[in-house]
This record gives structure tokens, C-alpha cells and sequence, in this order.
């Protein structure tokens, strides 16, 4: 099975509450470019996303592709969460790809934990693609990565 982590786009300034927080355009761009990316080289079953809004944005561009693919507001995938508890959720959804939009860094943690390595930043819209036979920590390898634009 695969499951592929995906970091929200840049988000505006902390001028609104963190939960609140909204894509940039430039933001919807990395996010579309991400979208592409998935769903031209996999086929994901299922989608997992935090309730923030700049999550549910960036799932967005990928559910207007992919409109039938089920998927939830998972709580406890915000930025401050824990990522052991997540991971153990996210085991519980049936799927054979499973694609999971937060935030740093919640995300970088949830890696480290399906490869059993240092949770390392991910870029704005990045996507991480991790193989495995069944979701347990440490029993998993990143076979793709995609960065989209950056801001520079």
C-alpha cells in the first residue's frame, strides 16, 4: 500500500487565527501543481485531511480531479499534534493509497515515523510518497518525492 503526505501550500500571514489561515494564490498554484502530480502517477482511494482551511484548500485541487474519491476531516492532524496518534488513525482507514494533507509539523513527524528516520521539513506543497505493506512505524520507504514551485 502507499500512502502519500502532502504539506499544504504557502498560506497568507498570521493575520487570521492558525485554523483559519487561507492558501495565496501563489499558494493554489503549488497546490494544483501537486494535484497534477498525484493524479497522474497514482491512484489514491482515500483522502485524509487536517480541519484547517489552508489543508482543505490544497485537498481541494485535488478532489476537483479526483471527485470520487471519499474522504475525511481528520482532527488530530494539525500543526501541534501527535504524530503517533495520528499514525494510528490513519492505520485504521482501508486503502491501498491513502493520501494525507497537513501541516509542519505534524507531517515531518509522521514521516519519520513510517521510515524510522529524523522527521525531516518538508517544502510548501511538497508530496511524499512512502510504500508499505501494512501502516506500522518503521515499515515503510519513500519511493517519490515532488516539490512544486517555491517561493524564493
Amino acid at each position: 500500500m502507499k500512502i502519500i503526505l502532502i504539506r499544504h501550500g504557502q498560506a497568507e500571514d498570521e493575520t487570521r487565527p492558525d485554523s483559519a489561515r487561507q492558501l495565496t494564490d501563489f499558494g493554489q498554484q503549488q497546490a494544483k501543481q501537486t494535484a497534477e502530480y498525484i493524479t497522474t502517477y497514482y491512484q489514491p482511494d482515500y483522502f485524509l485531511v487536517s480541519p484547517y482551511v489552508r489543508a482543505q484548500q490544497t485537498l481541494a485541487e485535488l478532489q476537483a480531479q479526483l471527485p470520487a474519491v471519499l474522504s475525511s476531516i481528520q482532527d488530530n492532524l494539525t500543526p501541534s499534534d501527535d504524530a503517533r496518534q495520528a499514525l494510528s488513525e490513519i492505520s485504521d482507514i482501508e486503502g491501498e493509497c491513502l493520501v494525507v494533507v497537513c501541516h509542519m509539523s505534524i507531517i515531518a513527524y509522521i514521516a519519520g515515523l513510517l521510515t524510522n528516520d529524523y522527521p525531516e521539513s518538508f517544502s510548501l506543497a511538497e508530496a511524499r510518497v512512502f510504500e508499505m505493506d501494512f501502516v506500522m512505524a518503521g515499515m515503510a520507504r519513500e519511493i517519490a518525492r515532488f516539490v512544486p514551485d517555491q517561493p524564493y
